[in-house]
């Protein structure tokens, strides 16, 4: 069976063949060179364009066109030829050949047929952009042949964008970074243009550039004397309005004010103040604190601090006095009458020489403050040597009354005890039981 061959692709084929057997004897003798404008044109499927062949040789004859692509010509002259080549549905490469002093010369060029989606590119923007602030800006286009030779170009307004170009098979993408200025505010457009082969595709975004000055919060003195008068002010730019520790300004535009007279407890005293601008039908809001130093003079919590304190020898103990003031004072206890200090805030172990009466002073550039603290301190021993004592007499008594008894009871059973009588006669004594058996003696 006969294959059929299409005749775009035996035309294809012959050209080929023609491109190749006229490339090869123009190379041998060729002096002068044979242009060809414009050179690797872009068009769109479909497109036409102007060829013009060219060259400086003072002899140049039979200057023409070789292409399978339908072709007309439209003027020549000596050393130049212009063809009209219209229908291009493909990418294709276009050859001007000629004469020289009987040499043939030859010029080419390549064509590239490219694909313009229909929809426009994808611009991604901000909504609002602050003055002197900066904000990525992207812009993408898909489905583009080639991408490789589009052109992209951002821009703010009438401000062109230094955007950085990418592209990935037929997708083509641009990022640039986006910074306002002041003469730009209001209503600016952002623009993203696409350009390939003549043909352009666009997309604008709208945005508002605008200028936010504040909160800017401030204190008529940030570290103030006890009992001065201190005025914290909050202000913004025009059409902002501001609000001072939940007290809104007058107006728009206008400062907020508050006045106090300072006290210990206002150190470290925080004021909030909040401002709001209104863009677009859009509400912004910033926020700005400031901290309050109060300056005021030593003092020492009698309640952390109690006037005595009665502690037990060879026992660990701490001395939680504690003092306040702005600046933060220096606190010492010493002991009256010698240089001796005790620790204050740390634990340490106590002896009987703590014992005493001490001067607790908190000093510092606002002044200083006294107090005075007596210390007890209890000897270990102080209860055990009266009972000791107490123990050893008791036993020295009953150890006494237990002798004597034994003693009279041991006399008692022998008979050995005597009776002593207040009479001046003679005392009775006891006769022996030897004696007392025996018979009286008779008296001859």
């Amino acid at each position: 069976m006969a294959t059929m061959i299409p005749a775009v692709s035996w035309l294809r084929a012959c050209w080929t063949l023609l491109v190749c057997c006229l490339l090869t004897p123009g190379v041998q003798g060729q002096e002068f060179l044979l242009r060809v404008e414009p050179q690797n044109p872009v068009l769109p499927a479909g497109g036409s364009l102007l060829v013009n062949c060219s060259t400086d040789c003072p002899s140049a004859k039979q200057v023409t066109l070789e292409t399978s692509l339908s072709k007309e010509l439209v003027d020549n002259g000596t050393g130049w030829a212009a063809f009209w080549i219209s229908k291009v549905t493909g990418d294709n490469r276009i050859l001007c050949s000629g004469y020289c002093n009987g040499s043939q010369i030859i010029g080419s060029t390549g064509i590239t047929v490219y694909t313009l989606p229909v929809t426009p590119p994808r611009l991604v923007a901000p909504r609002f952009l602050e003055v002197e602030t900066s904000w990525p800006v992207d812009c993408t286009l898909d489905g583009l042949f080639p991408a490789s030779e589009a052109q992209v170009h951002l821009a703010l307004g009438d401000q062109v964008l230094n955007a950085t170009v990418t592209n990935h098979g037929d997708m083509i993408t641009a990022t640039a970074t986006a910074t306002a200025r002041a003469d730009q505010e209001g209503a600016r457009q952002m623009i993203c243009n696409v350009t390939l082969g003549g043909e352009r595709l666009e997309a604008r975004e709208n945005l508002t550039v605008f200028s936010f000055l504040g909160p800017i919060l401030n204190l008529s003195e940030p570290s103030a004397p006890e009992g001065s008068t201190v005025i914290v002010s909050c202000m913004a730019g025009a059409r902002v309005q501001v609000t001072l520790d939940g007290v809104p300004a007058a107006a728009p535009g206008q400062p907020a004010q508050l006045q106090l007279n300072t006290t210990e407890n206002d150190n470290g005293r925080s004021f909030f103040c909040s401002a709001t601008l209104e863009v677009d039908g859009e509400f912004l809001h910033r926020n700005s604190s400031v901290q309050l130093r109060v300056l005021y003079g030593p003092q020492i919590d009698r309640a952390k601090c109690p006037q005595h304190l009665k502690w037990k020898d060879k026992t660990t103990q701490v001395l939680q006095c504690q003092a306040r003031g702005n600046p933060l004072p220096q606190l010492q206890c010493l002991k009256e009458g010698s240089s001796q200090e005790v620790p204050v805030g740390i634990p340490f172990l106590v002896n009987v020489t703590h014992n005493g009466t001490y001067q607790c002073q908190a000093v510092s550039s606002r002044g200083k403050y006294t107090l005075v603290l007596v210390i007890n301190i209890e000897a270990g021993n102080s209860h055990f040597v009266p009972v000791l004592l107490a123990v050893f007499t008791t036993l020295g008594v009953v150890t006494v009354v237990v002798a004597l008894t034994y003693d009279f009871w041991a006399r008692k059973r022998r008979g050995l005890y005597h009776v002593r009588q207040e009479s001046p006669s003679l005392p009775l004594t006891s006769m022996p039981t030897e004696a007392m058996n025996e018979e009286p003696s008779r008296v001859e």
